[in-house]
């Protein structure tokens, strides 16, 4: 087994506002949206914000109904919650550690806010939100939602890799193990996600407790995305070479191995990991809708205005 190396690190980005309550890093930068990510699109994440209680009478931050067709967001609480509600009848809060999963689909109009509870009181908010493509068969299936909820969410025990190797390649006892890996979608060491996807995805929330090496094996034909949420980390590849990686920076790396090598360089360090089998399609995207071609952009675009969209 061969360790994949960093083909790009994309720095952390300066921030804007979605709406009034979400200050988020646009993380793929002009990356966004090329098949070089594939099946993902964009990542915006939140970085930790404290809000102050909202006065009786205000409504929560957030943004507004707004479309999207042909994709599906990924979002993900940290900290603080998220409230969802579409044109389908969808209705949700997130708290942290859960994950809203909505698929556009052929079209849906929602719009996302802090919710009530937590605008009441305030505190810290975290949150992170992906865009994952839908192949072009299933870019006009029926919109859905999935509440994934923290506890359904698997975490998976991991071990420092020298410790490993030196036990001759088996698992070292659950009290040695540097962190965690909550397995949201694909597989880890034979753990499943609980999130249902449309082509092979995988998405993990690893934290890492303790200063440490840790191999992840991953698909060597599936596209490999490395978000460093908290901490710093160097990823290790073939001849030892190192590559640093910073908060909110993302190392895009080759399809040429089955191991991801992390080092971590402090404890507490938080890293996404996210890829999938790449959908090889032309990607056509204009604001909120992420079709094949232009002609069916200018069609969603037609199909939003005239009302024939979002039910």
């Amino acid at each position: 087994m061969s360790l994949r190396s960093v083909k790009q690190i994309l720095p952390a980005m300066p921030k804007h506002w979605v709406g009034d309550g979400f200050s988020v890093h646009p993380v793929f930068a002009d990356k966004a949206f090329t098949e070089e990510l594939s099946p993902f699109l964009m990542f915006d994440y939140a970085t930790p914000q404290n809000f102050p209680p909202l006065p009786p009478g205000r409504s929560p931050r957030g943004v507004g109904q707004h479309p999207h067709r042909g994709f599906e967001t990924v979002t993900v609480a940290f900290q603080g919650e998220v409230e969802h509600a579409d044109s389908v009848g969808n209705r949700g809060v997130i708290k942290p550690g859960d994950v809203q999963w909505m698929t556009a689909g052929r079209g849906v109009i929602h719009q996302e806010y802090h919710s009530e509870e937590y605008s009441r009181r305030g505190g810290t908010f975290e949150m992170c939100q992906l865009w994952v493509n839908l192949p072009k068969k299933d870019k006009m299936t029926k919109p859905s939602y999935q509440a994934i909820l923290d506890e359904t969410i698997p975490a998976v025990d991991i071990h420092d890799a020298l410790l490993v190797a030196e036990n001759g390649g088996e698992s070292c006892d659950v009290d040695n193990a540097v962190g965690k890996v909550r397995v949201i979608a694909g597989s880890f060491l034979g753990t499943k996600g609980p999130a249902t996807t449309f082509s092979p995805v995988e998405l993990w929330d690893v934290s890492i407790t303790k200063q440490s090496t840790i191999d992840l094996p991953f698909p060597e034909q599936y596209n490999c995305i490395i978000f460093v949420r908290r901490g710093n980390i160097d990823i290790i590849e073939e001849g030892d070479k190192k590559s640093h990686v910073g908060p909110q920076a993302v190392a895009l790396t080759k399809m040429n191995g089955s191991i991801v090598r992390i080092q971590s360089q402090e404890p507490e360090t938080s890293v996404l990991i996210m890829g999938g089998l790449p959908l090889d399609e032309p990607i056509a995207a204009r604001g909120p809708f992420v079709m094949n071609t232009w002609d069916e952009i200018v069609q969603a675009n037609r199909d939003y205005q005239s009302g024939n969209f979002g039910t």
